[in-house]
């Protein structure tokens, strides 16, 4: 298996560099690859904060992404409810994906967050 980094999956959907995007789609539309959670959030926080792309936009691109049958996303379930709850809620990402684990999969999560934690006990 082969892991793609930030950078691959930026130049990809920006397509904003020409050479770098041709290789990046040439490594993403030819290979099977592996986008590991900490690239994904790496990929939302850089997407929101660098280049101000909307939530709602974010997660939309991300989830079309996933459908791409040679990406595999570990904890595909957890990932698809951070970003549904990442679109609608004003929370960082890694806060959603703190509530998808306890959603999805009953982690119990402790934080001093207030606003993760009354989103966790409602």
């Amino acid at each position: 298996m082969k892991i793609v980094d930030v950078n691959i999956i930026l130049r990809y959907l920006l397509n904003d560099h020409d050479e770098l995007s041709d290789k990046a789609t040439s490594i993403i539309e030819n290979n099977e690859v592996l986008l590991a959670n900490e690239v994904i959030a790496e990929i939302v926080y850089v997407l929101e904060k660098v280049y101000s792309v909307k939530n709602n936009e974010i997660c939309d691109t991300l989830l079309d992404l996933f459908k791409y049958k040679n990406i595999v996303v570990d904890d595909l379930e957890v990932i698809e409810e951070a970003l549904l709850l990442f679109s609608r809620r004003r929370l960082d990402f890694v806060d959603t994906l703190l509530y998808a684990y306890n959603k999805v999969k009953g982690y119990e999560v402790y934080t001093f967050d207030k606003k993760l934690k009354k989103l966790l006990e409602g």
